[in-house]
């Protein structure tokens, strides 16, 4: 009876919070760099505004671009924010946010090949993006640090 309790408990207090807006990812907004011998790895968002946080990442090795990826997080058709990557500047993939908090995301698309799960930590002037499939497997991380 306990258990039961907790969980309508937890599913009521979840059905009152109000829905996440693209505002509420707002602290993601900034210049973050990753320098590691050579290699480099470059990401940069703008605050919120008009409902749209524009971004762009590139990474590279000495004075060589490797790749680049413009990045938006908009609301999707449903109204919940997705992020959107175009990596290399081609199609569009969006992933949509399924769990936030104060200073973290997780935006997910269980139909795409890799990554499938997008999360996003901040903690002070650093920032940790770690990309996998749905179920966690296959992990690559960066680190980033605010510029």
């Amino acid at each position: 009876m306990k258990i039961i309790l907790a969980m309508t408990a937890a599913a009521v207090l979840a059905a009152a919070s109000p829905a996440a807006t693209v505002d509420d990812l707002a602290w993601l907004a900034g210049q973050w760099s990753r320098e590691e011998v050579e290699r480099w790895t470059e990401e940069s968002w703008t605050l919120p505004r008009g409902g749209v946080m524009l971004g762009h990442s590139r990474s590279g090795r000495g004075d060589s671009l490797r790749e680049f990826e413009f990045l938006r997080i908009a609301a999707g058709a449903d109204g919940v924010p997705a992020y959107i990557a175009q990596p290399g500047g081609g199609a569009a993939v969006a992933f949509r946010l399924v769990q936030r908090g104060g200073t973290s995301a997780t935006f997910e698309n269980a139909a795409h090949d890799y990554p499938q799960r997008i999360i996003y930590v901040r903690d002070g002037d650093a920032m940790t993006a770690t990309v996998s499939l749905i179920d966690g497997s296959k992990p690559m991380r960066w680190t980033f640090h605010r510029r």
